[in-house]
């Protein structure tokens, strides 16, 4: 599990990326969001990360994530768990080899932490 100092940490380096600080949900993903709420969504992102970020070679690396469309594509843009270059370089997951299990959870929690706080915020006008 994330603390939430990690993920205040984590929070804190990509909000310094202007690239990464720009990621918001968009109405139709923020309603999708709130209406299937963090369970459904915490196994669309273990899913998600599974397939598409976990193989030791992903198909279309460094492509495999589309950029908006469901709210944890958005998440993993936003949290830089995108690809397994971002995971080197953001959280020094190597590429090369697959994900574990505990680097999966890891994922997760923090594309949950991202989703928890989009739901959070005030909506807005």
């Amino acid at each position: 599990m994330l603390s939430d100092a990690t993920w205040q940490a984590l929070q804190k380096r990509l909000g310094r990326s202007s690239f990464r600080a720009k990621f918001r949900l968009s109405e139709k993903e923020l309603i999708y969001a709130r209406d299937r709420g963090l369970v459904v969504l915490a196994t669309h992102a273990r899913d998600f990360v599974t397939r598409r970020v976990a193989p030791r070679d992903p198909p279309n690396e460094g492509k495999q994530t589309p950029t908006t469309g469901h709210p944890v594509f958005v998440a993993q843009h936003a949290t830089a768990t995108c690809c397994r270059g971002c995971l080197a370089k953001w959280h020094k997951i190597p590429a090369g080899r697959k994900l574990t299990v505990a680097q999966i959870s890891y994922v997760t929690d923090v594309l949950l932490h991202w989703l928890g706080d989009q739901l959070a915020a005030p909506k807005s006008k």
